[in-house]
């Protein structure tokens, strides 16, 4: 009786791949965070919006990380967590929302175009990587596009919230190294956890201190613009975020960044009426070939 073939398994995604794809889904959700901000500052300040969110996304935190008993980091970790902390919990939402009282979501979404450069320089410097010649010349190619696209499309000329984007940058690329190296040891979701707990103590009561009480009108679609910020931007994507940039690493997960100018500007159109013409479609066709070919390039981690 002859023996029956041995059951085949299909081999699982590569990490890399399995990175990219779950960069893509944080970028996608992180690509609404300015068109949501512009709502919700409808009836709430930027510093309450930024605060806040991060209040709200700290108290979910805090009951996951009871419900599931997660075991607390020790030492160095906690320096560790601080700075991740400081770039996606205060740095780049008090920064972003401020400037955007004064530029449109379209801008906005351009000057952070330049993003996936800053986080794969912050990847070398706190992870190490050692991306290739070939790799820094797609991403500057995918960098320079955006640019470009900016001054077509005549998006303002420079402004002092430029400053603010520039300073936003910098925090979420710090930010982003930073607790990309932690979910190596600590996990991903567990990390942004972690870096939203430790800033309970100043977000919480400055959230509760800032709510404008009965000062303006609180209408139901900047609430609900509130709490995409709060559970999503600050939140849940970060489960997706952190993990894709540990398994794909940061420099190479990073340039799916380049895509979120372009996701930014299809989120603006169907919830704020901006306009979208063939000139952004093509762009960011021409943004996603050097993505792909940039894909290609070795990185050495």
């Amino acid at each position: 009786m002859g023996q029956k073939p041995p059951h085949q398994h299909k081999d699982p995604l590569p990490p890399e791949s399995s990175g990219l794809f779950l960069g893509f889904l944080g970028v996608t959700a992180f690509s609404i965070t300015l068109p949501a901000t512009i709502v919700a500052l409808e009836s709430f300040n930027p510093y309450f919006i930024s605060l806040g969110r991060a209040a709200v996304a700290g108290l979910c935190a805090l009951v996951i990380l009871l419900v599931t008993r997660t075991a607390v980091p020790r030492g160095r970790m906690w320096r560790d967590i601080a700075v991740a902390s400081a770039g996606v919990v205060f740095g780049f939402p008090l920064f972003s929302s401020w400037a955007m009282q004064y530029v449109p979501a379209n801008h906005g979404g351009v000057v952070l175009g330049i993003l996936p450069l800053a986080t794969a320089v912050a990847g070398v410097v706190i992870n190490g990587e050692r991306p290739s010649l070939l790799f820094w010349f797609f991403g500057v190619l995918g960098s320079a596009t955006v640019v470009i696209f900016s001054l077509l499309q005549g998006s303002g000329g420079l402004h002092i919230a430029d400053l603010a984007l520039l300073a936003a940058v910098i925090s979420a690329a710090v930010g982003y190294a930073q607790g990309a190296r932690l979910s190596h040891s600590l996990g991903a979701w567990q990390t942004i956890c972690w870096a939203l707990v430790i800033a309970l103590p100043i977000t919480l009561p400055a959230g509760i201190l800032l709510y404008p009480y009965g000062s303006v009108q609180i209408t139901g679609s900047a609430i609900a613009a509130f709490f995409y910020v709060a559970l999503i931007s600050q939140f849940a994507s970060f489960f997706a975020w952190y993990k894709g940039l540990a398994l794909g690493g940061v420099a190479r997960v990073g340039q799916m960044q380049l895509l979120q100018p372009f996701l930014t500007f299809a989120a603006a159109y169907m919830l704020l009426g901006e306009r979208i013409d063939l000139l952004t479609v093509l762009f960011a066709a021409l943004v996603i070939f050097f993505v792909a070919l940039g894909r290609k390039a070795p990185i050495r981690r």
